[in-house]
């Protein structure tokens, strides 16, 4: 077992973990507990998010809502819901995550079972600190078509091409906006108020859109 923590983050990595101990465990703790579980075939990531991890996370669902609300596309949040594929031993349970393209194929959906259902067409990973597992490749297994990674400094974009992530500079979801874009606001939340920010983020998009 290894322990890491900052200010950010405090990960525990547990190795040699079993899927049905790993849906034990996710059985056990239920989903109002405060930490998320990252596994990859066998390796589970215990994560505790703190303040510096949840601030950008709460900024970047103000964006998404917001450009869905202005270019009038139906989203639905799936927040940090488990996503696990047993066939690809793979699970996580991202910051955020939406359906936006999909959306309609499971609006009225109570539970939610990747083996069946459509994946969430974008998910928000926050990592300010270094991961002990392969999150791109535990998102690419479980067929998430757009990824927005943030380490705390640099934001990516990624695109899902034949089982594997591509650096993008658009979003698929959102394609009025770049990472530059994003990254821009994300830079302006550390010194500004979230609502002047959100207001600021608006008063954008409606210029963009013209």
């Amino acid at each position: 077992m290894i322990i890491s923590s900052s200010i950010a983050e405090q990960r525990t990595v547990l190795h040699n973990i079993s899927w049905e101990t790993f849906e034990a465990l996710l059985a056990e703790t239920g989903e109002d507990r405060g930490s998320r579980f990252a596994y990859e075939d066998g390796t589970l990531e215990i994560m505790t998010p703190l303040f510096e991890h949840e601030n950008p996370k709460s900024n970047f669902g103000n964006f998404i809502v917001a450009l869905a609300e202005e270019l009038e596309i139906e989203i639905k949040s799936a927040g940090s819901t488990t996503l696990k594929r047993r066939t690809a031993k793979r699970g996580i349970e991202p910051d955020n995550c939406y359906y936006i393209q999909n959306e309609l194929a499971i609006r009225g959906k109570e539970t939610l079972d990747l083996e069946t259902d459509p994946a969430p067409d974008l998910a928000i990973e926050i990592d300010i600190t270094s991961s002990s597992v392969n999150k791109l490749g535990i998102y690419s297994a479980l067929g998430i078509a757009e990824l927005w990674r943030y380490n705390g400094r640099d934001l990516k974009f990624y695109q899902l091409r034949e089982g594997q992530y591509v650096e993008c500079e658009f979003s698929i979801a959102f394609p009025i906006v770049s990472v530059s874009d994003i990254s821009r606001f994300i830079q302006q939340s550390k010194t500004m108020g979230e609502i002047a920010l959100l207001k600021s983020f608006r008063a954008w998009v409606r210029e963009k859109l013209g």
